[in-house]
């Protein structure tokens, strides 16, 4: 039996080359996702692909039927931000993921739907009701939320809920260039190093641990965090769709698995075996269980 939970691709955290870009995403339009997100989030100095870019991208996915979202960046720290910003409020046919409050702002003003992107960090009710005024029809919780506070939290009526399912952990956005800082470089003059490392860099601890992965201005989990295993506990509750977060390998069969497990085809015992060759490091699942994010529940 189909489940009526669908499937997004959240936006792409990394920096791509182009045609790396542009590839993954004509491969994205026969996967069996229902929505996809696109954009820049993490840096404004990734130039591989312009606003053009991303709405010749939304314009073919929205041909293959896909809902397109485009998302914006998380963190706003000039002007040429916030034209880059308004450009992408101002697209004309595609929603937009609000990931900051200036975003929101600019939405409400236009009279347009959005989505409520996690880095919000929407943690109660009247918060989330107030999105909801101000225009918001879907909202992706933080991904620190376990799913005891989420199941308490009252949903505005016609608001989607949108989990954040796969990838690794956005935890954490900076000023500052951490992959710059790592090569010894200025953020102005990064020479680009993100592009040489399609699935963050690695930051062990002194006993050499995966920790945490730095991608630019972002910090994200040293594991994958998967609620794979956990997809059965969600009948009932208001959650609409999973994100699942962009990875360099392997994305087509995350996104067939997690289908074959909503749909019934894989159960939940079977379902870590099965990922497990397609993780680009070990898996956690804390957060949602409202432990340390990078314990790991043996199923």
């Amino acid at each position: 039996m189909t489940s009526p939970i669908k499937l997004a691709l959240g936006p792409l955290l990394y920096y791509w080359p182009r045609d790396t870009v542009l590839s993954f995403y004509e491969q994205a339009a026969s996967w069996a996702v229902d929505t996809v997100y696109l954009g820049e989030t993490v840096c404004s100095r990734r130039h591989e692909l312009r606003l053009d870019d991303w709405l010749y991208l939304a314009e073919m996915l929205s041909a293959a039927g896909k809902k397109v979202v485009l998302s914006t960046q998380t963190l706003i720290e000039s002007e040429s931000d916030l034209k880059a910003l308004r450009k992408v409020v101002d697209n004309g046919p595609f929603r937009v993921e609000a990931n900051e409050f200036g975003a929101v702002r600019l939405l409400f003003e236009a009279g347009m739907a959005f989505v409520a992107g996690p880095a919000l960090n929407v943690y109660n009710p009247d918060t989330l009701a107030l999105l909801a005024s101000w225009g918001a029809v879907r909202w992706v919780p933080p991904v620190e939320m376990p799913r005891t506070m989420l199941a308490a939290m009252p949903i505005p009526a016609g608001m989607e809920t949108e989990v954040f399912a796969y990838g690794r952990l956005p935890l954490a956005f900076s000023s500052r260039c951490f992959t710059a800082r790592h090569y010894n470089l200025q953020k102005d003059s990064c020479q680009f190093r993100c592009i040489d490392h399609p699935e963050g860099l690695l930051m062990n601890t002194r006993e050499g641990e995966g920790f945490l992965t730095i991608n630019g201005t972002q910090t994200q989990s040293g594991k994958v965090h998967t609620l794979a295993q956990h997809l059965g506990e969600l009948a009932g509750t208001p959650v609409a769709a999973l994100r699942l977060s962009p990875q360099a390998q392997h994305m087509a069969e995350v996104v067939a698995t997690f289908r074959d497990v909503l749909d019934g085809i894989l159960s939940a015992a079977q379902v870590a075996a099965h990922l497990q060759p397609l993780l680009p490091a070990p898996a956690c699942d804390g957060y949602w269980l409202g432990k340390a994010g990078l314990d790991l529940t043996s199923v």
